[in-house]
């Protein structure tokens, strides 16, 4: 059986993108506090967020690896230069010239497999992905991904699995952890361990270190293999 594993990476909107009306509607909450420091704590608060929400944020990169060969690609925005698809042993490097070009391509892939696993992929990477698919008019090829949310077909989404479904809730014995520290607590190697993490990813794509957001994305992605790999043999099954 085929399984694609992924994880995505994105980053806020430019502030052009938006009008004054929707400006205002985001910032909202912050420009109703009664004094400046507190303006301003949450308007960056509110700032970082704008990275999670896909109506004011972007996917710059996807990465993708078939669980049993490990084989894939990493697909990255690199607006500013052209660059051939550069490839090592078991993955491609591919850069595109926009998020609509990046999406295409990952579709184009996830259309040949019948099984994807993911962290967290039911709460965030799959409603961003069809959410900016369909604001950019890209056509999705798989649009099962969240259905029923009790099964592990054809959607694993091992932050569930660890958490047998939220059954203990925010403070139980099975409370959510990221990625990080489940690596951590099982042996893994951390994709943090190289020193960059998620909410770098904006600062990057203002510096126009795309190729290292993709190599972060990678190290995301082989994380989530090694993980799934040990809930299939320790922990999968259980009722």
């Amino acid at each position: 059986m085929a399984v694609l594993v992924f994880d995505i990476e994105t980053s806020a909107l430019p502030r052009e993108q938006f009008d004054d009306a929707q400006w205002e509607f985001l910032f909202r909450e912050a420009e109703r506090l009664p004094d400046e420091p507190a303006k301003a704590t949450r308007r960056a608060e509110i700032q970082q967020q704008l990275n999670l929400w896909p109506l004011t944020a972007q996917v710059v990169c996807v990465g993708m690896l078939n669980a049993e060969t490990s084989r894939g690609q990493v697909l990255y925005i690199a607006p500013d230069f052209e660059e051939a698809a550069e490839e090592s042993a078991t993955v491609e490097r591919v850069s595109c010239m926009d998020e609509a070009e990046l999406l295409t391509a990952f579709w184009d892939v996830a259309r040949h497999y019948d099984h994807v696993v993911t962290f967290n992929g039911r709460g965030f990477d799959v409603p961003f992905l069809y959410l900016r698919s369909a604001v950019l008019g890209v056509a999705i090829s798989r649009r099962d991904w969240l259905g029923y949310r009790y099964t592990t077909e054809p959607h694993c989404d091992l932050a569930e699995q660890l958490t047998f479904y939220g059954v203990s809730g925010r403070e139980g014995a099975a409370r959510r952890f990221n990625l990080d520290f489940y690596c951590k607590a099982f042996g893994i190697e951390s994709p943090k361990s190289h020193g960059v993490t998620g909410s770098d990813v904006s600062q990057l794509v203002a510096e126009g270190r795309h190729r290292e957001i993709a190599e972060y994305c990678l190290r995301d992605v082989r994380a989530t293999v090694a993980l799934y790999k040990l809930w299939r043999e320790r922990l999968a099954g259980l009722k």
